[in-house]
């Protein structure tokens, strides 16, 4: 249990990342593949959903970065209809952590409950993305940031797949460790 403790007490106490909410253009396919490779928190927490996907190997490796995917898409749709929720900040800042802490772990959840906890934090990844968005090109924004997080998704798979075959599960683990210590330093203030 002191792990969930640990949890609710970074959320609670994190502050906004700054890497959302009027960062410029949003109505552009570029601006959309941009954003997600800009923030360190979005960047780290794509990767992770990949990394823990190779880790669990099977029907994870694909579903787990869909999941996130669609559910990403939910939450943009949710924010660029002007709808706001509560807590998204802290919930992305806890995605890094909490995702990298699965990772470091080894933690292996049954496909389902890993899709429901990557989908959970994808909806917060996806309304920072949609409160951001604004005017004309919503849908070539969406259409961008969408392909960025695919392609981090990807890229965390090919690392984790790499890491676990060549110099060992350890390796990915220790990946894992510096996703969770990366959200950590976002948290404290050290990175972001």
């Amino acid at each position: 249990m002191p792990f969930y403790l640990a949890a609710v007490i970074l959320t609670l106490a994190a502050t906004p990342a700054l890497a959302h909410v009027g960062a410029g253009h949003t109505g552009s396919f570029l601006a959309g593949v941009a954003h997600p490779i800009g923030g360190l928190d979005h960047l780290i927490a794509m990767i992770t959903v990949g990394l823990w996907g190779a880790l669990a190997g099977g029907r994870a490796l694909w579903l787990w970065p869909a999941a996130f995917l669609l559910a990403m898409i939910g939450g943009f749709s949710v924010a660029a209809l002007g709808i706001d929720m509560p807590f998204v900040e802290p919930a992305i800042l806890a995605s890094v952590i909490v995702l990298g802490l699965l990772v470091t772990l080894a933690v292996r959840a049954p496909v389902w409950i890993g899709a429901a906890i990557v989908a959970s934090f994808a909806v917060f990844h996806g309304h920072a993305h949609g409160t951001e968005a604004g005017g004309e090109g919503l849908a070539l924004y969406a259409a961008g940031f969408a392909l960025a997080t695919a392609a981090l998704h990807l890229a965390g798979l090919g690392f984790g797949l790499l890491a676990e075959r060549g110099i060992g599960q350890y390796a990915l683990r220790g990946l894992g460790l510096a996703a969770m210590l990366g959200g950590v330093a976002i948290v404290a203030g050290l990175a972001g």
